[in-house]
């Protein structure tokens, strides 16, 4: 009899607990539902990819993700302690009733660290994708410049496991942009904290070196280059080049890779040397290849 008691009593109190966010689980199912019937999205096509898509997908989940671990530390531990812990402090601590509290005390304390650290970890990928995320934004404004000079400009383009941040097509050439959102440090000689070094075959910035954007932009670069020429019958070349936003790149050597801070991009991207020209017909067919593999993205509203 005094088990059942207790049972009664410890349900009760995870439906009292569980009350709030049962009703707002509800109340969001029932206005989506409420929606669905009364109204629809009037687009039937689908969405070109806007800059920085695959960045903001990540962002969302990591967001998610912090979220959710934020809901069970506020809703775990107190759902399978309260009633241990009420009984214990009211009845007495004594026997198995107190081991068991004690056990579950630890249990609970070992889900709240992994889920701080769970956090902190998702927190700093978190950090990074949004320096990504905004300086994609900021190199997609300023290569939409060109379209006033008759260049098509694409936005994360779909490879096969990964995506090329932004694709020129223009009649000089076709470019392969891979852009890269790295932080600054705070403090020091502010102008020799922004400035990065271009040698031809890495980037060397204040505080280490790289050659893993070169890389991939040759990669990529490749990647398109193949991909555009089985598309369209006829050979494409695609020029791989790195932008930094927000960077004061110097140039020391030249390499297969062009390198602009994001500024630069405007005045310097068309008259890359290594580019080749493309006809009028050709970049047609090459946009029309590029439309259709970035046309992805569903309308948002009511899916």
């Amino acid at each position: 009899m005094d088990l059942m008691l207790e049972l009664v009593r410890a349900l009760g109190l995870v439906v009292v607990m569980l009350i709030g966010p049962a009703v707002a689980l509800g109340f969001l199912l029932l206005r989506k539902r409420q929606v669905r019937k009364r109204s629809r999205t009037p687009l039937t096509d689908d969405l070109l990819r806007p800059p920085g898509h695959s960045l903001l997908k990540q962002i969302e989940s990591c967001r998610d993700d912090i979220d959710e671990h934020l809901m069970r530390l506020m809703l775990v531990p107190t759902v399978f302690t309260a009633f241990y812990f009420v009984k214990v402090y009211s009845d007495g601590a004594t026997g198995l009733r107190a081991g068991l509290a004690s056990l579950v005390a630890l249990v609970v304390l070992g889900f709240m660290v992994h889920s701080v650290a769970t956090m902190l970890k998702t927190a700093k990928k978190l950090d990074a994708l949004k320096a990504g995320y905004d300086a994609e934004l900021a190199v997609a404004q300023e290569l939409d410049q060109l379209m006033r000079k008759g260049a098509w400009v694409f936005h994360d383009v779909e490879g096969k496991g990964f995506n090329i941040d932004h694709v020129v097509v223009a009649p000089q050439g076709v470019f392969a942009v891979e852009t890269k959102g790295y932080t600054k440090r705070t403090g020091g000689d502010g102008k020799v904290n922004a400035r990065v070094v271009f040698d031809g075959l890495k980037l060397v910035f204040p505080h280490h070196s790289s050659t893993d954007p070169i890389e991939q932009a040759v990669r990529q670069a490749k990647w398109l280059s193949d991909w555009l020429g089985k598309a369209t019958g006829a050979p494409v070349t695609a020029v791989p080049v790195v932008a930094l936003p927000g960077w004061y790149v110097e140039r020391k050597g030249a390499g297969a890779v062009s390198v602009f801070s994001g500024k630069e991009l405007q005045a310097h991207l068309l008259t890359i040397r290594r580019a080749q020209a493309v006809t009028d017909s050709h970049m047609r067919q090459i946009a029309h290849q590029l439309d259709q593999r970035c046309r992805n993205i569903k309308p948002q509203y009511v899916q």
